[in-house]
């Protein structure tokens, strides 16, 4: 069974009751069976990981590694200063796609840049709980992409861009 790491760092725990304004009324329950909807129609299951700490959300990136066929990432704020979180997905070899509920370049300046963006196979902003539905339906098709990829596509193989 090919297995999809769910990733989820700081404050996403409590998603349906924090800022909803913002992040919406969705919990973290909701968007992991979503996600499991998705990833099922390849008899994907799907492992959910969520820590308010960043070296938990690393520990959980070393011990799955081998045994997933990529993940779906929301490093809440972490994605601004992570970086031992960044380090951690660049050992990383399944495609991965970062994650954000809110679009973080109509919010404050100081998120507006992502440290581990760069290492993603792709980043989805701003859809609120959809966005990992497509974050899913990406890992999907990376993973029907052949080790070359097809002509012309940036990041065949691991999905993530040359």
């Amino acid at each position: 069974m090919s297995v999809v790491l769910l990733l989820n760092g700081p404050n996403l725990g409590i998603l349906g009751r924090r800022e909803p304004e913002i992040y919406g009324t969705d919990t973290l329950a909701d968007i992991e069976a979503a996600v499991a909807e998705e990833v099922g129609v390849q008899g994907w299951e799907v492992l959910s990981v969520q820590h308010d700490s960043e070296g938990d959300l690393v520990r959980a990136i070393h011990r799955h590694s081998g045994s997933t066929v990529g993940a779906i990432v929301n490093p809440g704020a972490l994605m601004i200063a992570g970086w031992s979180l960044r380090d951690a997905l660049a050992s990383y070899a399944p495609p991965w796609v970062e994650v954000h509920l809110s679009n973080v370049w109509a919010r404050e300046q100081f998120r507006h840049e992502s440290v581990i963006a760069p290492l993603a196979s792709g980043v989805v902003v701003g859809l609120g709980a959809f966005g990992y539905r497509l974050a899913a339906r990406a890992l999907l098709h990376l993973s029907r992409v052949a080790p070359d990829g097809p002509i012309g596509s940036p990041g065949a193989g691991s999905g993530r861009a040359n």
